[in-house]
């Protein structure tokens, strides 16, 4: 019986020991600033221009017609749809992973037709308080059109995720380099 008492008692006291030791610790070194996209610290401060002021695509840049894609299902377009969104927003894309926060996330599905262009789109899950991401995105998607004609599949509506930070760029959930 005493062994057990003394055992309780030794217990006891290396849990408070414990509990003191990790009160004592000190706190953990501040984690670093993520790092901004390299593209966003090139930016002169011209174009850093809020979104209802950004300029649309010149009209010669989306008369360029790309490859079709061979895609067999929604699927598949889907990454397709998302490389020529980045080549055509190049200047936009988050390069690196994204902040833990971000401004604004959005699901929209696009029908495109069997020539590329875009025909509707339809919000899932709009950013509802963010408008003008919302229209950012509309008309980003609309200067981008002709998109990669779905020859196999004749038309097609694809889903993606719109990932924005507050710094006007993005990243679609198709192509995106993680979230730290």
């Amino acid at each position: 019986m005493k062994a057990h008492n003394a055992l309780r008692l030794l217990l006891i006291a290396g849990t408070g020991l414990v509990a003191w030791l990790v009160g004592c610790a000190s706190k953990p070194a501040p984690e670093p600033e993520p790092e901004r996209s390299p593209v966003a610290a090139q930016v002169p401060a011209s174009q850093t221009a809020p979104l209802s002021q950004t300029p649309a695509m010149a009209p010669e840049a989306s008369m360029v017609h790309p490859s079709p894609s061979g895609a067999t299902t929604a699927l598949a377009y889907r990454r397709d749809a998302a490389r020529h969104l980045y080549n055509q927003n190049r200047d936009r894309i988050f390069r690196g992973k994204l902040p833990p926060l971000l401004h604004a996330v959005g699901v929209l599905q696009v029908q495109v037709d069997g020539s590329g262009r875009v025909v509707g789109l339809s919000w899932m899950r709009a950013p509802k308080h963010a408008p003008d991401v919302i229209a950012e995105i509309e008309r980003s998607v609309r200067a981008a059109a002709p998109f990669p004609a779905p020859v196999r599949l004749g038309r097609v509506t694809y889903t993606d995720t719109w990932l924005w930070d507050r710094s006007g760029h993005f990243q679609l959930d198709t192509l995106t380099e993680g979230q730290l």
